[in-house]
């Protein structure tokens, strides 16, 4: 499996493809904006996008979606529950000068459990609610992109509509299963492990408050 970033937008949102090296599918995961750079990527490494994929629907992980979609003919998936948040985040952005097809609806829901796999790459879904109702992670092959469920040294504000914090805390336990040398690919910010949180993370040892992002 490969992993490429790249960070886009305001908020300095990391843009994920990741892909098997075997026969190049990929997965864009959280294209939050510049889809001309995200393709730029896309296209130097040669991978073929066959899902485009949010973790969450806040407006920073989404905004280059349509064009990435138009352009690679790939299907949009996010968790069933994240569907309010997304609509909510495409009125918002039509009041900043959007349009509205800017934001297409989801071609497939998925939910806990779910597996998404690209080439002999498989992946899992683990819904992580808490920073909004239909957060999700992403696990295989030993790495985790986490969203803005987890970050390094922080976790994900509370403070959104639909964000709660026990929820979180449950999903911040939920996360702490799986092994300790699991790699983070965080949202925002740099990579950590899962086993570095658990000593490092405030969050993790007091129990989550209200994040940064």
């Amino acid at each position: 499996m490969r992993i490429d970033k790249i960070t886009v937008g305001q908020l300095d949102v990391n843009c994920y493809v990741v892909s098997d090296e075997k026969n190049l599918e990929a997965l864009i995961i959280d294209p939050g904006d510049e889809f001309e750079k995200i393709a730029g990527l896309i296209d130097s490494i040669e991978v073929k996008p066959v899902y485009i994929l949010f973790t969450h629907g806040h407006y920073d992980h989404v905004c280059a979606a349509k064009e990435l979609k138009d352009r690679y003919k790939c299907p949009l998936v996010m968790h069933r529950d994240e569907k309010t948040t997304y609509e909510m985040t495409a009125k918002i952005c039509v009041s900043w000068g959007y349009e509205p097809e800017d934001f297409p609806p989801p071609d497939m829901m998925v939910k806990n459990k779910d597996k998404i796999a690209i080439g002999d790459v498989v992946l899992n879904v683990l819904h992580t609610p808490g920073h909004s109702p239909g957060s999700i992670c992403i696990y295989g092959e030993g790495c985790l992109f986490s969203g803005d469920t987890l970050f390094r040294g922080s976790v994900g504000r509370t403070d959104l509509p639909g964000g709660n914090t026990e929820r979180l805390k449950g999903s911040l336990k939920d996360l702490l299963l799986l092994p300790p040398d699991t790699k983070v690919f965080c949202g925002h910010g740099p990579e950590t492990t899962l086993g570095e949180e658990s000593v490092k993370n405030p969050f993790l040892a007091k129990g989550p408050g209200l994040g940064s992002r």
